[in-house]
């Protein structure tokens, strides 16, 4: 079975890590952050699997493996905050997320 080759995956890894990269940097609401920083987490998974078959290994597919359990732990805590700072009525804009308050 025949499929595009590695250069393609890097590609499309590369244009989806762009896209996370702009997604973190221009937007305020904290949801959207996290969900770019999702793209870019799942843009590493891609560029993994694809070195994975360039190079015959089952390494990078492990190494995907790792990532998206890292990217679920991450969405846990992340939306958990998001989710009680709502309830407090706190600002949801990240550039007012500058300092820790105790």
């Amino acid at each position: 079975m025949m499929g595009p080759d590695v250069p393609w995956y890097l590609a499309i890894a590369a244009i989806l890590f762009s896209i996370g990269v702009a997604g973190v940097l221009l937007r305020r609401s904290p949801l959207i952050v996290l969900l770019s920083l999702e793209i870019m987490l799942n843009s590493a998974n891609l560029a993994f699997v694809g070195f994975s078959r360039l190079f015959g290994e089952m390494d990078g597919q492990v190494f995907a493996l790792a990532v998206m359990a890292v990217a679920a732990s991450e969405v846990c805590v992340g939306l958990g905050l998001i989710v009680a700072m709502a309830r407090r009525n706190l600002a949801l804009d990240v550039d007012s997320l500058t300092e820790l308050r105790g």
